[in-house]
């Protein structure tokens, strides 16, 4: 199932995350965030964007989120994402579960262009973003130290709605 998360997802959502930043260069954190700056992170998302979670058996086992592309104005019709599974999770579809009900939310709250990012190589990552219409918009050579080493990170990009359209009225 998966539903809009609430701040009592938080220490869940930490502990799915805590691994890749401690074990993996899937995240460039050094040091996991806490329950509170978790539910912090959850509540900025929901703000503005939208913070999903995916249960199965009723245990939270993965968590996908936008937030802003980019702080300037201009930017406000384009969000990135991030979708982290549980290891138990993986290989079974649930990330393109989440994913899915996350471009299909962003996309009702008029969102016009998705942003992702993944730390090479990441051939799982690659696979999902490509199989969900992402496409690639660039790779930035070296731009993080993790576990000893530079990392290369590619940035896709997919169009949400009517893309590069006329977006809806602006209230701001």
């Amino acid at each position: 199932m998966v539903r809009d998360a609430t701040t009592a997802d938080a220490a869940a959502c930490a502990a799915i995350y805590a691994p890749y930043v401690e074990g993996t260069t899937v995240s460039f954190e050094v040091e996991p965030p806490g329950v509170e700056e978790m539910a912090r992170r959850l509540e900025a998302a929901l703000a503005t964007h939208a913070f999903l979670v995916v249960e199965v058996d009723g245990a939270t086992v993965g968590y996908a989120y936008a937030g802003p592309y980019a702080a300037r104005s201009a930017y406000r019709w384009a969000c990135e994402t991030s979708v982290y599974l549980a290891p138990a999770a993986r290989g079974r579809g649930i990330g393109r579960l989440l994913y899915t009900a996350l471009l299909d939310r962003l996309t009702e709250r008029g969102f016009r262009q998705v942003v992702a990012g993944y730390t090479l190589p990441n051939p799982a990552s690659a696979g999902l973003h490509a199989s969900l219409g992402f496409e690639p918009a660039g790779t930035f050579r070296a731009v993080g130290w993790k576990l000893g080493a530079w990392r290369d990170v590619t940035k896709v990009q997919r169009a949400l709605g009517p893309g590069a359209g006329v977006p809806p009225a602006d209230a701001s």
